[in-house]
């Protein structure tokens, strides 16, 4: 089975929406998050913004395959699993990554039991990925190619038949190209090279 290469994600933050029950608003947005530093300014901003709400409840998930997730969901005070997991619950839903989901509670006075919370903060997030543009983006690998200026045209003969996407190349007596290649096509690329002669191929940053 060929591993899936392409995921879901946002490129900008989603416009900020509301929902409200029984007096208490809930305000939701979705971010494009890479690290866990980026997690934490968007919080910060957001309590910032909000320095009066009674809740910052959220989720992420990170990576780009299955193999790779890491995610994390925060109930910030409310009950146990009434916010941070229905939230990741939208994510899943939504099969999306590299995503924040922040759900800002202001309490209006009346308790809405966990069934309504729970409700709340999932409403919330879906609103917020229901306002995202949600894109698909494919997993790629890059690779380092070197080679002396005399290969040069055994290396471009590839790279212009296979139409492979160059990040940066040095055509100078020692030439050096960077390739970007789908993860399903990647190994079958990096052969084509590695069995030419005098000609050196290895992963980016391996």
């Amino acid at each position: 089975m060929t591993e899936k290469d392409i995921y879901k994600t946002i490129t900008k933050a989603s416009p900020e929406v509301l929902f409200k029950d029984k007096n208490s608003k809930f305000y939701g947005y979705a971010f494009p998050v890479i690290t866990e530093g980026d997690v934490k300014l968007h919080i910060e901003d957001l309590k910032k913004q909000h320095h009066q709400a009674r809740h910052w409840c959220y989720a992420y998930q990170l990576g780009k395959s299955e193999n790779d997730y890491s995610y994390r969901a925060n109930d910030d005070g409310e009950p146990n699993n009434s916010a941070g997991m229905p939230i990741y619950g939208q994510i899943q839903s939504f099969e999306v990554t590299n995503i924040l989901i922040v759900v800002v509670r202001y309490f209006g006075g009346v308790k809405l039991g966990v069934g309504g919370l729970i409700n709340a903060y999932r409403t919330g997030a879906q609103m917020a990925l229901d306002a995202s543009k949600i894109v698909s983006k494919t997993i790629n690998i890059e690779y380092t190619i070197t080679f002396d200026y005399k290969n040069m045209n055994k290396v471009m003969r590839i790279v212009k038949e296979k139409n492979l996407n160059v990040i940066s190349q040095t055509l100078e007596l020692s030439c050096e190209l960077i390739i970007s290649v789908r993860l399903k096509e990647a190994s079958t690329i990096f052969e084509m090279f590695d069995r030419l002669y005098e000609i050196e191929i290895k992963t980016l940053n391996d």
